[in-house]
């Protein structure tokens, strides 16, 4: 919305579907840049099996996953009693559907056309009425660097509408059986429209909790799991989003600043070990649905569950990212930069940020999280009259046991590093060939000319697999391809991730070596 005209500009912009949908240059858009290509059924695939590669008990979330037409050979191989076939670029249920042996792909002769993903399905989910489900999380992504997560405290719970039992050639089509989508459920006779947020075909997921817990199950730990699961999905996601990222708002240029709702599909097995669907980048902020009066005449009417846990989502994101917020809280700091305070006699310095001495009252707020921080903050101002936030912070608030998983976002930092040319997002071969120059990566056992092998061979393979020929190069996942490659070479006797890390490490001490010795030259 532009209420004074287009020339003004706006503290905030809410795009509609991707971050491109208009020119910004200032302020703050709810999309990222490439978000919607990066959380596609085969991208998102991709960069969780790289993590997998890395950390195998860590992701195990995440079913197991063929990318079709390339993987087809390794997928006929599989026997599972199972899968579940998933178009790349499908919504909504749309294209989707089960099969029991991997001949059967062939029968639909549109794989070559539509590339798919297909998956392990998940055949003891937990039941509830009978009925299998799933969860509809919203998670704030506030920021990219650095990283900021929020999970939203409640949630969508959508039901099928018929009773579930194992897939068997018999009711291997009965898509309101096996399939969670309310896209399709609501056009089941026997979805239940309710106006009680506990019942129905879609509830809040909090009333699940509540059911779960009164029967003894551990609520908090469920919890802690949905959490973990959100956190390391994210860290799969960002190394490449800070590609595009650095591609559409270079660093040194003036441009916004993003957030971005996404929506967290969650499946619950019987054991209430949380498994990974999918993650959507334009979820559904629909409060209302479609109602048939008569034969062909539709009204909207109001959803009570739909309102309760998405309005909340919304109004408390702008909460967190309303820029009056931050000027509010920098007036408050310079009030208070030289206040003295008489029970310890000591300053505040704001430049600094040290204190001699803190109070105990300000430990005990520390320990509460940076989210009940703000609720505390909103009670004394604007805000008063508002609901505590729905928002919870998740990271940085937990970034001590994640952060040792971060090691494709120091990849690719490496890899924007040389990327040379600003606004691109791939590699060519004079910037790996000057990345392994200056990580002192070649050797007589490794020459320029077997460099060049390799960034010939990865690069030609990624870009036959459909990867985006805008540009020609080495893109961040051919080049995490052969930076393990590298690593394995260099350290043959570790695990691959301390290999990876290893030879992280080994690159970022040149470099840094590098770069100080330019920065004496320069003074020189």
């Amino acid at each position: 919305q532009f209420p004074f005209g287009r020339r003004l500009p706006c503290d905030i912009y809410w795009h509609g579907v991707s971050f491109h949908d208009n020119d910004i240059f200032s302020g703050q858009v709810n999309k990222f840049p490439g978000m919607t290509e990066m959380v596609r059924k085969i991208t998102l695939s991709r960069a969780v099996r790289t993590m997998q590669d890395l950390f195998p008990l860590e992701y195990n979330f995440y079913p197991r996953s063929w990318i079709l037409p390339e993987e087809f050979p390794l997928f006929v191989d599989e026997y599972q009693p199972s899968f579940i076939v998933k178009p790349d670029g499908g919504c909504q249920g749309d294209g989707i559907y089960l099969i029991k042996d991997p001949s059967d792909i062939r029968l639909t002769g549109s794989i070559q056309s539509r590339p798919a993903v297909v998956q392990e399905y998940i055949s003891k989910p937990l039941l509830v009425d009978k009925l299998k489900f799933d969860i509809r999380l919203y998670v704030l992504l506030k920021s990219l660097e650095p990283l900021e997560i929020y999970i939203a405290k409640d949630g969508l719970s959508r039901f099928c509408t018929e009773p579930y039992q194992e897939p068997t050639l018999k009711n291997l089509h009965q898509v309101f059986m096996h399939l969670t989508n309310y896209s399709l459920n609501i056009h089941s006779g026997n979805f239940i429209h309710s106006d009680n947020v506990n019942t129905g075909s879609k509830r809040t997921f909090s009333s699940i909790l509540c059911r779960l817990s009164s029967r003894g199950a551990d609520v908090k730990k469920l919890w802690s799991d949905i959490i973990s699961l959100v956190i390391k999905t994210i860290i799969a996601l960002t190394p490449e989003l800070k590609v595009y990222y650095q591609s559409d708002i270079p660093a040194g240029k003036p441009g916004p600043t993003c957030f971005q709702i996404l929506g967290f599909d969650i499946l619950l097995m019987k054991n209430l070990k949380p498994m990974l669907l999918e993650v959507n980048a334009n979820p559904s902020m629909r409060i209302e649905h479609e109602q048939e009066l008569s034969p062909g005449v539709f009204e909207n009417v109001p959803s009570p569950v739909d309102e309760e846990v998405k309005v909340a989502v919304i109004r408390d994101t702008l909460r967190l990212v309303d820029p009056q917020k931050k000027k509010r809280k920098d007036v408050q700091q310079h009030k208070e930069c030289y206040k003295a305070n008489t029970r310890y006699n000591y300053f505040v310095c704001c430049r600094c940020q040290t204190l001699e001495n803190v109070p105990e009252g300000k430990e005990e707020a520390l320990e509460t999280g940076p989210a009940e921080e703000e609720e505390c903050e909103g009670s004394r101002g604007p805000e008063a009259g508002l609901p505590s936030l729905c928002l919870k912070q998740v990271f940085p608030k937990y970034a001590k046991q994640f952060n040792y998983l971060r090691l494709v976002d120091r990849v690719a930092a490496l890899f924007i590093r040389f990327l040379g040319v600003k606004g691109t997002t791939k590699l060519g071969p004079t910037g790996f060939r000057t990345f392994i120059r200056n990580c002192k990566l070649s050797n007589s056992n490794f020459s320029m000319a077997a460099v060049d092998i390799l960034y010939i061979d990865i690069t030609r393979r990624w870009n036959s697999m459909g990867i985006d020929h805008k540009e020609s190069g080495m893109c961040l996942q051919a080049f995490v391809e052969a930076f393990f490659c590298l690593a394995q070479k260099k350290y043959k006797s570790l695990p691959l991730h301390e290999q990876v890390a290893s030879l992280i490490d080994f690159c970022e001490y040149h470099l840094a070596a590098l770069d100080e010795k330019r920065l004496v030259c320069g003074r020189g």
